[in-house]
């Protein structure tokens, strides 16, 4: 196995009754895109999710940022629930879709910060405002260090502003990153969506797995522990994580999964 972790770790997977997956997409199953709006589908991870889900002692469930018509384009899979913009759209395993959010309550806040948030980026290079509908995200991965942190913090300020004019301030939360903000519902959360998803669809003698790369995953991986599952941080080298395991990159969570599917799992 690929999969570093204590022997203890591993034997509870391979001794599990049931698994249940939360895993994330980006720099988890498949390589990070050219940009958020970047949709290329990738066989190999379509091909063995698709064989993943035809497993009776296994559930799958895709949390990721992106909205959810970005994560039914990457994964046209049946009998997976798949969430987008962290959990706030979900689209059950049997077509269900379920928006947990009111859009109307929401999106006239969005509608305040995107046009200055435009004018704050017009001209620079490395800058690329992603707009989710539930969600707006200010990326700035190409940008120079200096000019990335001055700028994401005036958009920090611009959000602020928005938010506390809003009827429901709390409705809504700011995540920050390296070269990174994001301004959304504060159901928006991969952790809240994780005890939702557990709540709502019970598996008894499931043993829960969350597989993710960065700080949105790490909200969840404290849920799974209190839940009495297990959490993997994909990281090409020892980072700062409460994660039980580690793995360094989307390939070696692909042949992980893979591996899954000859374990002998209990049922």
């Amino acid at each position: 196995m690929t999969l570093r972790a204590p022997e203890t770790v591993i034997l509870r997977i391979q001794e599990a009754e049931r698994l249940q997956l939360f895993l994330d997409y980006d720099g988890t199953l498949a390589d990070f895109a050219p940009t958020p709006e970047h949709v290329e589908p990738d066989p190999r991870v379509i091909t063995l999710i698709t064989t993943i889900a035809r497993q009776p002692s296994i559930r799958t469930v895709v949390i990721s940022g992106r909205r959810l018509d970005h994560v039914e384009a990457l994964l046209p899979v049946s009998g997976v629930l798949l969430a987008g913009t962290y959990g706030i759209q979900l689209r059950l395993p049997d077509g269900e879709r379920i928006d947990r959010v009111s859009y109307e309550k929401i999106r006239p806040v969005l509608e305040a910060i995107k046009p200055r948030w435009k004018a704050l980026i017009a001209d620079r290079e490395g800058f690329f405002l992603e707009d989710k509908d539930w969600a707006l995200a200010l990326h700035a991965r190409y940008a120079a260090d200096e000019e990335a942190d001055k700028i994401i913090e005036d958009a920090r300020e611009i959000a602020a502003v928005s938010i506390a004019l809003a009827v429901d301030p709390e409705a809504f939360r700011v995540l920050g990153g390296h070269k990174f903000l994001e301004v959304g519902p504060a159901l928006a959360h991969k952790g809240k969506t994780v005890d939702y998803l557990l709540d709502r669809f019970p598996w008894p003698g499931a043993l829960a797995i969350y597989v993710g790369d960065d700080d949105k995953d790490e909200e969840a991986f404290s849920v799974i522990h209190a839940r009495g599952g297990l959490a993997i941080r994909v990281c090409e080298a020892p980072c700062d994580t409460v994660a039980d395991g580690r793995m360094e990159s989307p390939q070696e969570v692909r042949r992980w999964l893979r591996s899954l599917l000859k374990l002998e799992i209990q049922t």
